[in-house]
């Protein structure tokens, strides 16, 4: 066998299956829409399943539609080395963001196929339903049962926003398998990703070794007005519950900005009714999303807004109601784990640099129960979510080459 240092994935075969599953659940303008528990996803869910059985994998899945493509290690009682993220999308999602840390582990696999590449250890090949959370709320749900941190009942009982329950549509696209969630054991996971910002591009760096995640919190908060014609209603008599959320957003700004670095906030969804042009809202509901890696900084940052926000509602005369509709606290990625990405890219010459993830992830929710880090390569002007997300080749292919090298240095190569 060729020198260990010396083996790269074929990144135009990484690229080819990029594009072939970037065909399933088009988007309008170039990305996709391939959210979670569609036909579209059964549809991906299908084709990666085929890939991997092609590969010589065979395929577990667990009762929240997890799916596990295992590559045989040469012993039997080693722990497997796990590598993936997911296959679900935004509505108006890119065509690399989780499925670049997928279809990049199914390269892995080809690639030690191809070179005839033997490992101790087992490598399983992941993708985690419902990452995204944007269709059933909220993210990352199926990896925090395996976690513990979620009930699975309780996820089954979500819904969409057309009433659809989350177990009533995974059993309708059939991949709710027979595995005990979360009764797998990992020897430790790796989850390669497009950055979703601009610091790797900028400063020139193809690999970012990802040392914390982002904590995050998803607040959802209720203001309560009174509805009232627009054009008859005295100024001083109005209870604009719009007003409210205008206010809101401001404070949710200058929170964040006090906590600079790494410290973020903002309003992304906004329901506002009864949505009139001329009915001046008597109620909207919005989610605040507050995310720091430092817990301490995240705390203070949502109990200052809880308290503010409250006391801006009462001055106006609108109703104020808040609740947590999604949280995880801030990970600290396995040191052995960065150390074996760290060699990795030295061992092949790629620059790299520390970086903080400003998403969540999978691995943000594993990182307890398993020793796990992520790897992230630049995405073009830090863009994501959104449908003219963009990354290159070489991008690509440099991801996947630290991932396999940090892979064999935990699943450990067996000499012929």
């Amino acid at each position: 066998m060729q020198n260990p240092k010396n083996l790269q994935i074929d990144s135009d075969r990484l690229w080819d299956s990029l594009m072939e599953m970037a065909k399933i659940g088009p988007g309008v303008a170039g990305g996709n829409n391939r959210q979670a528990l569609t036909d579209a996803d059964g549809e991906a869910r299908e084709l990666f399943q085929t890939w991997c059985l092609d590969a010589g994998m065979t395929m577990g899945v667990d009762t929240m539609g997890n799916m596990f493509a295992t590559r045989q290690g040469t012993d039997p009682d080693a722990l497997p080395v796990y590598l993936g993220s997911h296959l679900d999308t935004q509505p108006t999602g890119g065509k690399y963001d989780g499925v670049l840390g997928v279809l990049g582990g199914l390269e892995v696999i080809r690639t030690l196929n191809d070179l005839g590449v033997k490992t101790k250890h087992p490598i399983v090949v992941v993708n985690w339903t419902n990452e995204e959370g944007t269709r059933f709320a909220p993210a990352m749900v199926s990896s925090g049962v395996f976690a513990g941190k979620y009930d699975q009942d309780w996820v089954y009982d979500r819904t969409d926003a057309e009433g659809n329950r989350f177990g009533d549509e995974l059993k309708r696209i059939g991949w709710v398998g027979d595995e005990k969630v979360g009764a797998r054991k990992m020897h430790a996971l790796f989850e390669l990703h497009i950055e979703q910002g601009p610091i790797l591009e900028a400063e020139g760096k193809p690999i970012g070794v990802v040392t914390h995640g982002q904590g995050l919190r998803w607040i959802e908060i209720t203001v309560t007005g009174k509805e009232s014609h627009t054009g008859s209603t005295p100024m001083e008599m109005r209870k604009n519950a719009g007003r409210g959320l205008a206010l809101i957003t401001e404070l949710v700004h200058d929170i964040a900005m006090k906590h600079q670095p790494n410290a973020v906030g903002a309003i992304g969804q906004i329901d506002v009714y009864p949505n009139s042009r001329n009915i001046i809202p008597g109620k909207v509901v919005f989610t605040v999303d507050m995310r720091s890696h430092k817990i301490d900084i995240l705390n203070s940052m949502v109990k200052e807004l809880l308290s503010e926000a409250e006391s801006l509602c009462r001055e106006i005369g609108v109703g104020f109601a808040s609740e947590i509709v999604g949280q995880f606290d801030p990970p600290a990625f396995d040191l052995d784990c960065l150390d074996a990405i760290r060699k990795a890219a030295d061992d092949l010459g790629y620059a790299h640099m520390d970086i903080v993830s400003g998403a969540g992830h999978d691995a943000c929710w594993i990182n307890d129960i398993a020793p796990t880090a992520m790897i992230m390569c630049p995405c073009v002007g830090g863009l994501s979510h959104n449908e003219a997300e963009e990354i290159s080749k070489e991008w690509a292919g440099a991801g996947t080459d630290v991932l396999m090298h940090a892979a064999l240095r935990m699943a450990q190569i067996v000499e012929e």
